[in-house]
């Protein structure tokens, strides 16, 4: 049964008492994805169901993942379609036959488009791995260490139009060390974002959001 979430312009609510139908946007190996399905199976997350993942990316890890758990694993080909408005006039058809009530985007390497975020307006959400706004879009890890900050991190924010320019939902802080490289700071954000993103889910799905302009506002 799909979940009855209630957008206006400025707040987003959703009603826990029935199931919410969510979908993950994918382009990789999916280990926010796994750790959203954990979350559910083990009970943190409930009345949640992933109904389908979506990848651009014909091979990403992800896929299997979903099928693992007897979630419907779907590829769509950017490439097979005339423009970017036809590929996501074709994702919001999918998203719209299995009653999607959130979008997720777990490593999914596009820029979401008008189509998508008009569909489902204040009912996307994406994890980037550093503190927004600074270091915003790719290599962030290497922006980071470039900059020479001392602290860094990884947010969960609702998707608008620009690139992680969506208001902030939660964040979560990682010491920057001295003798960090990309990798070794990539993976203890990652344990981060393994516990916001779920966290930030299970808020959403509880109606605990509530957006007023760039401001979320988190209720108990």
């Amino acid at each position: 049964m799909s979940n009855t979430n209630t957008s206006t312009t400025n707040t987003t609510v959703a009603n826990s008492s029935i199931v919410t139908n969510i979908a993950v946007l994918v382009s990789g190996r999916g280990s926010n994805l796994q750790a959203m399905i954990d979350n559910i199976e083990n009970g943190n997350i409930k009345n949640a169901n992933i109904s389908v993942v979506i990848s651009d990316v014909a091979d990403a890890y992800a896929l299997e993942r979903a099928k693992k758990h007897g979630i419907d694993a779907i590829f769509i080909d950017p490439k097979s379609f005339a423009n970017k408005t036809e590929y996501e006039q074709e994702l919001v058809k999918i998203l719209n036959s299995y009653d999607t009530d959130l979008v997720i985007l777990a490593g999914y390497m596009r820029i979401v488009g008008k189509e998508v975020i008009s569909a489902y307006k204040n009912r996307i959400l994406n994890i980037h791995p550093t503190l927004l706004p600074s270091f915003t879009g790719l290599h962030s890890h290497r922006q980071t260490l470039d900059y020479g900050v001392k602290v860094s991190g990884c947010t969960v924010h609702f998707v608008d139009e620009g690139m992680d320019t969506g208001p902030i939902i939660l964040q979560s802080c990682v010491p920057v060390l001295e003798n960090d490289t990309e990798d070794t700071l990539s993976e203890r954000i990652l344990e981060q974002e393994h516990k916001i993103y779920p966290q930030a889910v299970k808020l959403f799905i509880e109606g605990k959001l509530k957006v007023e302009g760039r401001i979320v506002r988190v209720s108990k």
